[in-house]
């Protein structure tokens, strides 16, 4: 779904996933300063949008989400996941119920699979699931922003920020009154900056939420039976992941960022050496330069200086071994 928003000053769309908004306004930097400030706003019109409505709403989710949510207060924001039966991450939702309704928002283009599997849930519960991408869009405030909210609109309200769900048709007439508008590159440089893994970029077909620093901040370890929940007791309590997330300080005097899923090498063992992990994401921070989260064995050295094909990289863990 193409953003009104691509028409602004400067405006170079996105590629990939993020197709349909903007990766920047013609200056990145500047961008992520004022996100950092907690000024501007970053049109994530892009993400998939879904309700599920309902008297069961609460009490149905839990039991298929990896989060506590059965007494979900009104108005707090939390994230959760959705495992398959091996405990492999399928679908990530960022939540938030105002009374009556839970609004979710998720990566663009799975909102289809993930409602025909929530459909596939309901049995006899009272509950209703709806697409609303088409009705609305996601807008995201940095933290600290004192821009306004538009009475009625439901807000997830995080220490990151908060994530409006905007009638899509008041995209344009916010947008007026609440720039500068950031890019999703900006957004990305402050992700990465925190650590925040994302569903596709951090993830692949084999990544249970352990490797990524998910248990506790999507993962619920005291709560009930859902799909996937044995693995995930089990590595807590037995074992420890296959891999870990790491943060990489990357070599500056690069000229080009190693793109996702550029192979990860111990620098001692040279180009021929095996492979140890790879690039999740990069991006060129306004303060940091060029940094990036990535995937590693879980046996790799903390402290090991790593090559990505052929830029430097000094990890930081993110998640311990």
């Amino acid at each position: 779904m193409k953003s009104p928003l691509l028409s602004l000053p400067g405006a170079v769309p996105a590629e990939g996933v993020d197709e349909g908004v903007a990766a920047h306004y013609g200056d990145l930097f500047r961008e992520q300063r004022a996100l950092a400030d907690g000024t501007g706003f970053v049109d994530l019109s892009h993400r998939g949008v879904l309700s599920v409505s309902g008297d069961d709403r609460l009490s149905w989710l839990h039991l298929l989400l990896t989060q506590h949510v059965s007494e979900l207060p009104v108005g707090e924001a939390t994230e959760a996941l959705i495992l398959s039966a091996h405990g492999h991450i399928e679908h990530a939702l960022y939540l938030v119920d105002d009374g009556e309704t839970v609004w979710a928002h998720v990566e663009p283009g799975t909102q289809d699979a993930l409602i025909a599997y929530l459909e596939s849930m309901k049995f006899f519960y009272r509950v209703e699931v709806a697409d609303r991408t088409d009705e609305f869009a996601v807008v995201h405030l940095p933290a600290g922003s004192i821009a306004e909210v538009p009475e009625g609109v439901v807000v997830r309200e995080t220490p990151h920020g908060r994530d409006l769900f905007l009638p899509r048709a008041d995209l344009e007439s916010y947008a007026e009154k609440s720039g500068p508008a950031a890019g999703i590159l900006a957004y990305e440089a402050l992700r990465v900056e925190h650590h925040r893994p994302r569903l596709g970029f951090e993830t692949d077909h084999r990544t249970i939420p352990h490797e990524l620093g998910w248990i506790g901040t999507a993962v619920h370890l005291q709560k009930g039976c859902y799909r996937g929940q044995e693995t995930v007791a089990r590595v807590h309590n037995l074992g420890k992941p296959p891999r870990r997330l790491v943060f990489l300080h990357l070599d500056g005097s690069e000229v080009h960022l190693p793109t996702r899923g550029t192979e990860l090498r111990l620098a001692d063992d040279g180009p021929d050496g095996r492979k140890i992990g790879f690039i999740t994401t990069s991006v060129r921070h306004h303060e940091l330069g060029p940094v990036a989260l990535a995937l590693v064995k879980r046996n790799v050295p903390v402290d090991a200086p790593l090559m990505a094909d052929t830029t430097a990289a000094a990890q930081e863990a993110v998640v311990e071994p």
